[in-house]
């Protein structure tokens, strides 16, 4: 091969190559490398999320940007703040999530007080903030009415003795459901003296005593006696659904329920004893273990007070929780105590274990309260 005709050959190779652009080439190159650095990137920033969020993720095998595959409820993740100050947990944060509500009150049902001037009483229904007035009688000063009215235990009656011509002893039994008008006329000759001349037992049923000095057990919504003379005890007094019976029987106290019997003692202050008729059973637990008790006055007009409670199963006197001078006990048909203090009223439960108190408006204080109704 000589060399002129080499050089022939090399030229018509040359002629056939197409020319090539390096540069635009590289410039591609970088292109395609920036992208795909880019995509890497934030594939790696979607996965770091996903970790995060619980979310799952692939990544398609072409390159392009992950896809979001279908998870269970997403949880959003709020980062600390930027001082570092922990976020609080709104499970534990003391701030309300709502406007607080009023608690309920202890006694939130009707309480029933005694209003008694020199020529009229009153029976008010108090329940909540609301004051009625449920019967209003007119009378002559200090007569059998005053010394007489009284509320069933389930506030469904009110009965008293209307006074007659035999000089404020005696008159007739008249009975009205609470917030009637108009009275039922029972029984004739019904004595309306003595501390607590007429006593509920249960929500029906009303112990009187006649002229002579005879118990009469009457019912009031029958409109008939029960039984005549149910026995010889005194100081009859019985719990707020009728079953437990406190009296005296041969000068000594007791509570039964007619299956048991159980036998007390109580002495009551000797430095006040003295100015007073005795004590008596004011008020029995639904249980039968507790009667609150207070004095018998020395004339024969109403006493609604008591000023202590004795445990019948020791005979012993039970400290009660709160504190100011204790002006009544009542046991209530849904076991509760209600301790009316000249301070306001403690409310107990069955235990006697305090449940709360019940600020009484002054109009009030003085009253003496007769039931309470759940």
């Amino acid at each position: 091969m000589n060399h002129d005709r080499l050089r022939l050959d090399l030229a018509g190779l040359a002629e056939e190559v197409t020319p090539v652009d390096l540069r635009d080439r590289a410039l591609r190159t970088s292109r395609r490398l920036g992208i795909q650095r880019a995509v890497a990137t934030s594939a790696a920033a979607l996965v770091m999320i996903a970790a995060a969020t619980g979310t799952a993720l692939a990544i398609r095998p072409d390159g392009q940007a992950p896809v979001p595959q279908p998870a269970g409820p997403s949880t959003t993740v709020t980062p600390p703040p930027a001082d570092g100050t922990p976020t609080p947990d709104p499970s534990t944060s003391s701030e309300p999530t709502s406007s607080p509500t009023k608690p309920a009150s202890v006694l939130a049902g009707t309480r029933y007080y005694l209003e008694s001037t020199s020529t009229r009483v009153r029976i008010h229904a108090v329940r909540g903030s609301s004051d009625q007035v449920v019967r209003q009688i007119a009378y002559d000063t200090y007569g059998c009415e005053w010394n007489t009215i009284t509320v069933s235990p389930d506030g469904t009656w009110a009965a008293w003795v209307q006074d007659s011509t035999d000089g404020d002893t005696s008159g007739v039994l008249l009975a009205s459901r609470i917030g009637e008008q108009g009275a039922t006329r029972l029984l004739d000759d019904v004595s309306c003296l003595d501390s607590r001349p007429l006593r509920w037992q249960g929500g029906g049923l009303l112990m009187v005593r006649n002229k002579t000095g005879q118990s009469v057990l009457f019912d009031v919504a029958a409109n008939k006696r029960v039984n005549g003379d149910p026995g010889q005890e005194t100081n009859r007094c019985w719990s707020a659904d009728g079953r437990w019976l406190a009296a005296v029987s041969e000068g000594k106290p007791y509570v039964t329920d007619e299956t048991q019997l159980r036998q007390y003692t109580y002495t009551p202050p000797k430095d006040e004893a003295a100015q007073w008729g005795g004590w008596e059973a004011r008020s029995v637990s639904m249980d039968g273990r507790y009667v609150s008790v207070g004095w018998i006055g020395t004339d024969p007009s109403r006493r609604d007070d008591s000023f202590a409670v004795v445990d019948t199963t020791t005979s012993k006197v039970v400290d009660l929780p709160g504190s100011g001078d204790i002006r009544s006990v009542m046991f209530t048909i849904d076991n509760k105590v209600i301790v009316k203090r000249a301070t306001g009223i403690t409310v107990l439960d069955s235990t006697l274990t305090p449940l709360g108190t019940v600020t009484e408006p002054a109009s009030l204080r003085n009253m003496a309260m007769l039931a309470y109704v759940p």
